[in-house]
């Protein structure tokens, strides 16, 4: 039984990549690469240490930390969370809570905490090799 739907939740994932709404599968992950570059520069900027590290490594800003985040991201996981649900709705005829979350996280946290750390480490390398005119 546990089996048989965690073999449809999986088929009904891989099924939203080639099927109808293709579009979402791109548009929001980008849009949070986006808001991570942002705030990777933000961080980066005011000497902040990496994100997703920070957040596994040191609990006392663990909190603030992930307040800022959802802040960036919030409304991009949301969508997520409502265009997942208008394609489970008309293509599945069903709603599946846990797919619907797992497709969020996948197209909104992911990309934010792959991203957000990386490029502020970058700009923090080569903020200091900018020349200036």
């Amino acid at each position: 039984m546990m089996r048989d739907q965690i073999v449809r939740g999986i088929m009904n994932i891989i099924d939203r990549v080639g099927g109808p709404m293709t579009f979402r599968i791109i548009l929001q992950p980008l849009m949070a690469s986006l808001l991570a570059i942002r705030a990777g520069l933000k961080d980066a900027r005011e000497g902040r240490p990496p994100y997703f590290w920070t957040i596994l490594t040191d609990s006392s800003q663990r909190y603030s930390l992930l307040q800022d985040g959802w802040r960036s991201i919030g409304r991009v996981f949301v969508l997520a969370i409502i265009m997942d649900l208008i394609y489970q709705w008309i293509y599945l005829d069903w709603i599946y809570p846990l797919e619907l979350i797992t497709i969020a996280v996948l197209l909104a946290v992911v990309p934010y905490l792959l991203f957000r750390g990386p490029i502020n480490r970058l700009a923090r390398r080569f903020r200091g090799r900018v020349v200036s005119p």
